[in-house]
C-alpha cells in the first residue's frame, strides 16, 4: 500500500494549503494583538458612522476642527503615558497648560524678550515645576496624586493672581511667522502632535529611557535591584510631562489667538489626556502603555465630541460617554493582561 508523503517544514508542520489566506490571517492576528488595534477600529467605525450621518463631517473645515481638538489632548497624553507607565500621575499639567502662555506673554510684553526665547523660557519654568513634583514625590515620598493636586492649586492660583483672571492677547511680536508655526496655521497643531507622537513612541519602545520607564512601573523593586535609578526616571518623566503640557498650552493659545486663564478648561485637559491614555491601552497600574494608542484615544474623544455636535446631540452626555469608555478600556486591559499571563493570544 502506498503512502502519501507530505513535505513538512522545520517545525514539523505541513505547509498551509492557501498561503495567501494564511499570510493574511497571520497579519490580522498580529494586528489584533496590538494594544492600539481596538481603539483604531473604534476611531474608523466612528468616522464612518458620522460621515454617513452628516456629509459635512469629512469637509476640510471640520477635519481641521477635529485635528485641533485632538492635538493638545494627545500632546499632554504623551507625558501622562510616561508617568502612568512608571507608576505615577500628574494632575497639575492642566494648570501648567494655562500658565505657559502667560509666561510667554509676560516675558515678551513686559521684559522685551523675543518670542522664541520667551517660549523656551516658559518651557524651562514648566520643567522646573515638573522637577518640584518629582522631588516631592520621589525624595519626600509623597504620593504623586497628592503632590500634583497641591501643585495644581498653586499654579492655578499663580495664573489667576498674575493675570487678575483676565485674558490677554497674543504678543504683537509673536503675531506673525511664529504664530503660524505654533498653532495659528490650520494644520500646525496636528503637525507638531504627530512629530511628538512619533518621537516619543521611539523613545518609549526603542531607547534605554523608555525600557527603564517600563521596568520601573512594572517591578520597582526588581528594577532597582537591576541597577536602574528609578528616582531619576520618575523625576525625568515628571519634567517631561510638564514641558509637554506647557508646549500644548502655548500651541492652543496661538490657535485661539487669546491667552485665557481658563485655557484647557482647568482640569479638563488633564483628565481628557488621562482618558486618552487609558482608552489607548495604557494601564493605570503601571508597566505598560503606548504613545500611539494615546493619540488614537484623543482622536476618538475628539471625533465623538465633534460628531455629537454635528448630529445635534447635546455635549453634556459627553462626560457619560467618556466615563463609559474609560471603564470599558480598563476592563479590556485587565482581561487582555490575564490572557497574556495565561499564554493565550
Amino acid at each position: 500500500m502506498s503512502k502519501t508523503i507530505e513535505r513538512v517544514d522545520r517545525s514539523g508542520q505541513a505547509p498551509p494549503r492557501h498561503p495567501v489566506r494564511h499570510a493574511l490571517r497571520r497579519v490580522g492576528d498580529a494586528f489584533l494583538r496590538r494594544r492600539e488595534a481596538s481603539v483604531l477600529l473604534v476611531a474608523i467605525g466612528l468616522g464612518i458612522y458620522f460621515a454617513s450621518a452628516r456629509s459635512v463631517f469629512l469637509s476640510r473645515d471640520n477635519l481641521v476642527n477635529i485635528s485641533q481638538a485632538t492635538a493638545p489632548a494627545a500632546i499632554v497624553a504623551i507625558g501622562e503615558v510616561f508617568l502612568l507607565v512608571s507608576g505615577e500621575l500628574d494632575l497639575s499639567v492642566g494648570a501648567v497648560f494655562a500658565l505657559a502662555p502667560f509666561l510667554m506673554h509676560y516675558a515678551v510684553d513686559y521684559y522685551g524678550v523675543p518670542p522664541l526665547p520667551a517660549i523656551l523660557l516658559a518651557l524651562v519654568i514648566a520643567a522646573a515645576i515638573g522637577f518640584v513634583n518629582g522631588f516631592i514625590t520621589v525624595v519626600l515620598r509623597v504620593p504623586s496624586f497628592v503632590t500634583t493636586l497641591g501643585t495644581l492649586f498653586i499654579v492655578i492660583g499663580i495664573v489667576l493672581t498674575t493675570s487678575h483672571a483676565y485674558p490677554a492677547e497674543i504678543p504683537a511680536a509673536a503675531d506673525g511667522t511664529v504664530s503660524r508655526w505654533f498653532g495659528r496655521g490650520d494644520w500646525s497643531e496636528i503637525t507638531w502632535c504627530l512629530l511628538l507622537v512619533a518621537f516619543f513612541h521611539v523613545v518609549l519602545t526603542r531607547t534605554r529611557w523608555g525600557l527603564h520607564t517600563i521596568s520601573v512601573g512594572g517591578n520597582l523593586l526588581g528594577a532597582t535591584e537591576a541597577g536602574i535609578r528609578a528616582g531619576r526616571i520618575k523625576m525625568g518623566n515628571f519634567m517631561m510631562a510638564s514641558v509637554l503640557g506647557a508646549f500644548a498650552g502655548i500651541l492652543d493659545a496661538f490657535r485661539i489667538h487669546t491667552i485665557d486663564p481658563n485655557l484647557g478648561g482647568g482640569t479638563t485637559i488633564t483628565f481628557t489626556a488621562i482618558s486618552a491614555a487609558v482608552i489607548g491601552g495604557t494601564a493605570l497600574a503601571g508597566g505598560s502603555g503606548t504613545i500611539v494608542g494615546a493619540f488614537l484615544g484623543a482622536l476618538v474623544l475628539a471625533i465623538l465630541l465633534n460628531g455629537f455636535n454635528l448630529i445635534g446631540v447635546n455635549a453634556n452626555p459627553m462626560f457619560v460617554v467618556q466615563g463609559v469608555a474609560i471603564l470599558v478600556a480598563m476592563i479590556a486591559n485587565v482581561y487582555l493582561s490575564r490572557l497574556r499571563r495565561a499564554g493565550r493570544s
